[in-house]
């Protein structure tokens, strides 16, 4: 099982970096062109998330469950983005639940590390500083997104974002090595889920309002 996630997660990852290595190409004059993001279209970009989410999911249900050096940087990166996408959202989003919505995130994500710090040092691990290759790409196209369709693009990344930070959760709170760092694993479960099903409900809001 394990060989087959493996090989799953690295054809995936193939997938990934072919989308992001494609020639820029002048598309200022096609429909859906993003300034942005220079010779991507939103289905590329979307295309593009939908695979870095793919690639999350099984990397926190394999060695984010059970190894804590990829447990603290995958959920201090997750952090991250989640405060880095909350900035867009203030200044874009004209949507008030959307609103809301990342500024809870802002503050429940920056409250998280903070928590987790200590923790960390005391397992005698590094915090992430900065955010890997995928995740920069999830910032890239929300910068992207036309604002007729940012609310929609952050939601969506948020749906997938809270699936991988549960799955994490979860799996480091049953099988991780590092007491206090599995506890901590453990009680954020609640607070994500909590997380993962508002996004879904906004989700399921902005579907009904197109």
């Amino acid at each position: 099982m394990k060989h087959a996630l493996f090989l799953t997660a690295a054809a995936v990852a193939a997938l990934s970096l072919a989308a992001c290595n494609k020639p820029a190409t002048d598309t200022s004059k096609s429909e859906g062109a993003q300034t942005g993001n220079p010779g991507q279209t939103e289905p590329v970009n979307g295309v593009q998330d939908k695979v870095g989410a793919a690639v999350g999911a099984i990397s926190a249900n394999t060695i984010g469950s059970h190894d804590t050096g990829a447990f603290v940087s995958n959920a201090g990166q997750g952090d991250m983005l989640e405060i880095e996408e909350a900035k867009m959202v203030h200044q874009r989003s004209k949507n008030a639940e959307v609103k809301a919505f990342a500024k809870m995130m802002a503050s429940d994500h920056a409250a998280m590390s903070k928590a987790m710090a200590p923790l960390i040092a005391a397992a005698g691990k590094t915090a992430p500083t900065e955010l890997d290759q995928r995740r920069k790409g999830f910032v890239d196209n929300l910068r992207a997104a036309k604002d007729a369709d940012f609310d929609k693009i952050y939601i969506d990344q948020q749906v997938d974002a809270h699936k991988e930070a549960l799955d994490l959760m979860q799996g480091y709170g049953k099988d991780g090595p590092d007491a206090g760092l599995k506890d901590a694993a453990g009680k954020a479960v609640a607070k994500v889920q909590m997380h993962l099903d508002k996004a879904r409900d906004i989700q399921a809001k902005l579907s009904a309002s197109k």
